[in-house]
């Protein structure tokens, strides 16, 4: 059994940096000439309400979502086809609310399959391409919606474009999600046919706001630092779960909140001059977005949205009151920010699916009183990685802070499990890691 070992400084994230050339061509190749245009093009449809027009070819939601998927269908053609777009179509019933009438809604889908037939994993990115103005029922005002959500809109189909070039083990689905402000309706049907189909979906993101560096009422600027929302507690937890949870103090340790770390550490390899801020709740106080459908079903959901939201911008009618200019228009949004919470994705999402499944059955052995931590695994079925890392953190650590190279299915450390809490992840030869898995008790 060998240990190799990996010092963390526990303020930041390792401090050791090895790039694969491959994500970072990918990384660099991200553009914001292409979100910019992406945004303003989405703009110019004047209104995106999900309950505006479908009939006419330049504005309304439904010249929006068939621009979309025309310009998906672009980037397929540079994949050679296998990316592969589609409408993920559905009705949604009057809620008496937000939607007045039984109406036909639509997602657009671009979906990257995995190269490995034993690879189930899938990913999936979204942003929002509904936009609100004040009145959320208005749906024939215009309604730009640059920065909520164009912006997240922009990323996913950059991201599309970037990576269908590219070949990846699992599968990454990249979504423009629908009426979002009308009650979240289009990642609820996406989650709960995620659900109803067995996907696989090992972690899903959603881009909403990411292009404001600015914060009127506090005079803030940052274009460095962004948030990524994880529950910790996920809504699906049984109550033999919750009762594990407890006896282990395993809180901070969901499967969200290890997406959420993953992200952070291998973004901040990727990423110059990005600081990701771990935000420990599913979203911003008391609100939801589109990640909250999959975590509600017991996904891995999380959310990517700038430090700093502008709310003289958000959902408010485009006026000039008072000497303040209000509305979400494009010439607002800082596009080399977007360009960078773009990267962010690319990066961390490209490392998972190009690093091996997770090990399987992890387990701290519990059949002695030890201040050494003993723990074993397997390798995921039909898999071999190169090895494993084990990593380990202090209770009161937000992220882990050291890792153990083992490429043995087993490991023995001299620190105690009552002190600190450890996970095991399958790294290839490459250095792509898997995420985390936190190990049960065994006997």
């Amino acid at each position: 059994m060998l240990l190799l070992a990996v010092s963390i400084n526990s303020q930041s994230q390792t401090s050791i940096v090895r790039q694969d050339q491959q994500i970072k061509s990918m990384v660099d190749e991200v553009s914001s000439k292409n979100i910019e245009s992406i945004v303003r093009k989405l703009v110019s449809f004047e209104t995106r309400h999900s309950m505006s027009d479908t009939l006419s070819s330049k504005t309304g939601i439904g010249a929006a979502r068939n621009w979309i998927r025309s310009e998906l269908e672009s980037y397929s053609k540079s994949s050679g086809g296998r990316l592969k777009v589609e409408f993920d179509t559905f009705t949604q019933p009057a809620d008496g609310r937000r939607v007045a009438v039984p109406t036909v809604m639509k997602n657009v889908l671009g979906i990257l399959p995995g190269t490995d037939p034993a690879d189930d994993r899938i990913f999936i990115v979204s942003g929002h391409y509904d936009s609100r103005a004040t009145d959320v029922n208005d749906s024939k005002i215009f309604a730009p919606g640059a920065n909520d959500d164009a912006s997240g809109t922009a990323a996913a189909m950059e991201l599309a474009r970037v990576m269908s070039k590219h070949k990846f083990n699992a599968t990454i689905i990249f979504v423009a999600m629908v009426a979002e402000e009308q009650g979240l309706y289009g990642a609820a049907n996406l989650a709960k046919r995620a659900k109803a189909e067995k996907w696989n979906v090992a972690g899903m993101i959603t881009n909403d706001i990411i292009g404001n560096t600015y914060a009127m009422e506090t005079g803030i600027k940052d274009n460095r630092s962004v948030r990524v929302f994880s529950e910790g507690v996920s809504a699906a937890e049984t109550s033999e779960e919750a009762a594990r949870r407890a006896s282990t103090g395993a809180e901070n340790d969901g499967k969200a909140r290890q997406f959420a770390r993953y992200v952070k550490e291998v973004a901040e390899r990727y990423v110059d001059q990005l600081d990701v801020k771990l935000i420990y709740r599913r979203d911003r106080y008391l609100r939801g977005g589109d990640h909250t459908p999959f975590s509600q079903q017991g996904f891995a959901g999380i959310r990517i949205t700038e430090m700093n939201e502008n709310f003289e911008r958000q959902h408010q009618t485009v006026r000039n009151e008072n000497g303040i200019s209000f509305g979400d228009l494009p010439d607002f949004v800082d596009y080399e920010y977007a360009q960078k919470v773009t990267r962010m994705n690319l990066a961390a999402l490209a490392n998972l699916a190009l690093a091996p499944r997770e090990p399987v059955n992890v387990g701290i052995i519990t059949s002695g009183l030890t201040n050494r931590t003993e723990l074993k695994w397997q390798a995921p079925q039909g898999e071999k990685p190169s090895g494993y890392y084990v990593v380990m953190r202090e209770t009161s650590s937000p992220v882990w802070e050291k890792k153990f190279f083992v490429m043995d299915t087993k490991a023995i450390l001299n620190y105690s499990k009552d002190n600190y809490y450890f996970g095991v992840q399958s790294v290839d030869a490459d250095g792509h890691e898997s995420l985390v898995v936190i190990p049960a008790s065994v006997r």
